[in-house]
Parts: structure tokens; sequence; C-alpha cells
């Protein structure tokens, strides 16, 4: 009975998964075209772990460019992205909505990588980014994606996402606001919407992965 009972919550599961994204499938990374609802909600993003550490309760994190006294964004993040003030976006998108998740990597040269999962590979679901240091843990993102339409390959859209987010002082943890302005293959700005975002890096000990909830 357990087995049946765990296999029909993951199907239900997966059921609503498909929905929440099925109407995103003519859209690519950061395109907000196609958002519609059911949509998933975000849980709150874990506390700071580095309190720990201060207390001499856990190991202090160590990480290439950083570390407790000197953490840097480089390297492997799972994040969220989540609507903040779209409740008249047409559609609305109620606050606390996930819009977009996925793995992102902060490169020690500046620039930047995001695997989008809420959007399909036949779409553009890679985008690129450019990053600088604006302060003491504060940092500035400047991302550019590439939307096609899956039946004809053709450019759909060009997405331009901005992110103002904080380091914990851990290193651990990076939380701030986001945009997403959508323009047309001619250069017409067609949508925008925003929200914060909330990552958490990923180490070689991870073991949990990223997630639309």
């Amino acid at each position: 009975m357990k087995t049946i009972s765990r296999a029909v919550t993951m199907a239900v599961a997966a059921g609503v998964f498909a929905i929440l994204f099925a109407t995103q499938a003519a859209a690519g990374c950061g395109d907000t075209s196609n958002l519609k609802g059911p949509f998933q909600f975000a849980q709150e993003p874990a506390t700071d772990p580095s309190a720990g550490a201060a207390s001499g309760t856990k190991a202090a994190p160590q990480y290439f460019g950083g570390g407790p006294t000197n953490p840097s964004i480089v390297g492997m993040w799972s994040v969220q992205f989540v609507s903040v003030g779209n409740v008249n976006h047409s559609p609305s998108i109620p606050d606390g909505a996930i819009v977009d998740f996925g793995y992102s990597q902060w490169h020690s040269d500046g620039t930047e990588m995001l695997n989008s999962g809420a959007h399909a590979p036949a779409t553009q679901n890679y985008c690129l980014g450019v990053w600088g240091q604006t302060g003491f843990n504060a940092y500035e993102l400047n991302h550019f994606a590439l939307s096609y339409d899956p039946g004809t390959g053709l450019l759909a859209a060009n997405v331009i996402i901005r992110e103002q987010v904080i380091l914990s002082p851990s290193g651990d943890l990076y939380s701030g606001t986001f945009t997403i302005d959508v323009y047309d293959p001619k250069g017409n700005h067609v949508d925008h919407i925003g929200g914060n975002i909330n990552a958490q890096r990923v180490t070689v000990d991870t073991t949990t992965p990223v997630s639309s909830t």
C-alpha cells in the first residue's frame, strides 16, 4: 500500500508540475509571454548557516575565491525567481509564485551562465550574463537570453534579466531582486515582470537537486 500511495503522490506532483510549465513550451530562457497558472509557490529560503559557523558548531566553509571572512559569488548556485508585484500582469502572477528556477554559475572572469528549468531545451534554456561587484557582498548581474519558437526554429524574443543581490556572510546563500524585460525580434518592448531571487550554493557535498518548490 505504501508503494502504491507513493506512486500516486509522485504522479499527482508530476501532473501539477507539467500543468505549470506546459504553457511555457513556446517560451525560451527568461521569456514570460506564456506564463499561466496554476502556479507553484516558493518556500521560505534556507537560513544563513554562518551563525552556526560563528558559534563553533559548524566548520567554516571555504570556497574558491573566498571564505567566511571574504566570501565570493563565484561558484554554482541553485536559484529560484519568485514573483513580487505582478498581480496586474496579463495574466496575473500572484506574489510568491515561482516564475523560473534552475542552476546558475558565476565565473571568476565576470561572466555567468543560467540553466533555466522552467523552459524547454527546444526554446533555448541556457542563457548568459556578466556581473560586477557593487559593494561589500553586493553584486549586479546583466543577463541576456534568446528565445526561439520550437516549431519553426525562428527567434521569438530577446530577453534581458537584471539582478541586484547580496551574498550572505557565510558565502552559502544570496538573495535580492530581479527584473525580466522581453523584446520581440524587432526590438519592441513587449513584457516586464519583477520579483525576488533566492539562491543556495551547490558544493561537492550537495545531495538535494534544484526544485521548483
